[in-house]
């Protein structure tokens, strides 16, 4: 049995899923932009999810988002849904397009913990060895300096969303925002300044590990010509530890208060499991738990 999920409101999130044993499904180019981001904008008006982040690799996604109403596992489902049935028929593709395992989501605890994650999600074509540099990424992906302030208005896709249909609007917008966890802490430049080290760090970490193994980078043009029926190739841990949450470097303390939190929620989700399974229906589930209450109606502390 997996793991209950612990989803509470105004959680700062980042959000990782693989497309189906790594296949480049992804791969940039204007046709899957437009479909990423348009569905993205509806799912994230419909479940109140503030867009912090985003990057769609040709393997993957990462988005880090801030879930207002404690509804990130709807929004995901629905975004994975509509993702999925337009890149079927972009790609001329049968079967799933996504891992079958569970998306990874973990929660951002601490702000030092936002500021690495951010930095994360930009380098991380770097890391991969595809571009020099991560605004040289030619797909879907965000800049320090566009943090807050990147608008993208979007087109409904011409494939699988009827023109009919209500709910597919013609020109949807989808704004990024800052952290509001962060907002007492930082102003808008200072945050961008902070991400804007951090990045370069990791690109420098980046390089030292590329030639380090002896790899040459790729290049944007070269990303651009892969055939999206490829596979990746480079080695990747299977079933590797999946962490729920992050506090960022140097934070010991809250690191062991996280750890001790997400104990005492697993132990009191097990507890109220057990009276459920004997019957008794009045038992109320530790607060942030999700599929018992959605599905099953159960009772939640709040």
């Amino acid at each position: 049995m997996t793991q209950p999920r612990l989803v509470l409101p105004g959680d700062t999130v980042m959000i990782t899923r693989r497309t189906l044993r790594r296949h480049h499904l992804f791969r940039p180019d204007s046709a899957i932009r437009q479909l990423y981001l348009y569905t993205l904008a509806l799912s994230a008006r419909k479940f109140g999810i503030l867009v912090h982040a985003v990057i769609l690799m040709s393997t993957h996604e990462h988005l880090i988002v801030t879930d207002t109403q404690g509804r990130h596992p709807e929004f995901l489902r629905r975004l994975h849904r509509l993702v999925s049935l337009g890149t079927k028929v972009l790609r001329k593709w049968e079967g799933p397009i996504w891992e079958p395992e569970q998306t990874s989501v973990v929660r951002l605890l601490t702000e030092q913990a936002i500021i690495e994650k951010l930095a994360y999600l930009m380098a991380n074509p770097v890391k991969a060895g595809l571009v020099r540099h991560a605004r040289d990424w030619p797909g879907i992906t965000v800049l320090p300096h566009e943090l807050g302030r990147r608008i993208w208005t979007v087109k409904r896709p011409k494939s699988y969303f009827n023109a009919k249909n209500a709910g597919w609007p013609d020109r949807i917008t989808l704004a990024l925002t800052l952290p509001p966890s962060l907002e007492e802490s930082y102003s808008a430049e200072a945050l961008r300044e902070a991400v804007q080290e951090e990045l370069e760090r990791q690109e420098r970490m980046a390089h030292l590990e590329i030639r380090k193994r002896g790899w040459r980078v790729l290049g944007a043009d070269r990303v651009r010509r892969i055939s999206p029926y490829r596979r990746a190739t480079s080695f990747e841990l299977l079933r590797d530890r999946n962490p729920t949450f992050a506090v960022g470097r140097g934070q010991n303390k809250m690191f062991f208060a996280a750890v001790a939190e997400l104990r005492a929620f697993r132990r009191a989700y097990r507890e109220a499991l057990e009276k459920w399974r004997a019957g008794l229906r009045s038992v109320v589930f530790p607060q942030g738990t999700w599929c018992m209450c959605r599905v099953h109606s159960a009772l939640a502390e709040t």
